[in-house]
Parts: structure tokens; C-alpha cells; sequence
């Protein structure tokens, strides 16, 4: 995992939600909640629900 981006994101996860489920407009909340404080489970749920390659995922939530 990024530390930068754990530490950006600590104690903040509500936030990152609303912000994948903005970018991503596939993630459901049940997605969401099931990937509950892990970036990994998250990358790997956005991947599987939209396909994109998980290297743009990283990216593009570096971002957010």
C-alpha cells in the first residue's frame, strides 16, 4: 500500500468513499462497505466492477 496515501486518507474513509463512488459511478455502497478501511480491497472491487487496469485505478485515485 502507498503510505502517502494512507496517511493522507486515515481517519477519513467516509470521504474517500464519496469520492470513489463520484469518480467511479459503478461502485455501489454495499462495494464500498465491504473494502471498509483497505485500499487494496478497494482497488481491487473498483477494478472488477469497471474492468479498468488496476495500475490506472492507483493513478487516478492518487489523485482524489
Amino acid at each position: 500500500m502507498d503510505n502517502g496515501w494512507q496517511k493522507k486518507w486515515d481517519g477519513r474513509w467516509d470521504q474517500f468513499k464519496g469520492q470513489v463512488k463520484q469518480a467511479w459511478g459503478d461502485m455501489t455502497d454495499d462495494d464500498c462497505d465491504v473494502a471498509e478501511g483497505e485500499y487494496d480491497e478497494m482497488v481491487g472491487r473498483i477494478k472488477t466492477r469497471t474492468g479498468e487496469q488496476e495500475q490506472a485505478i492507483r493513478d487516478r485515485l492518487s489523485t482524489l
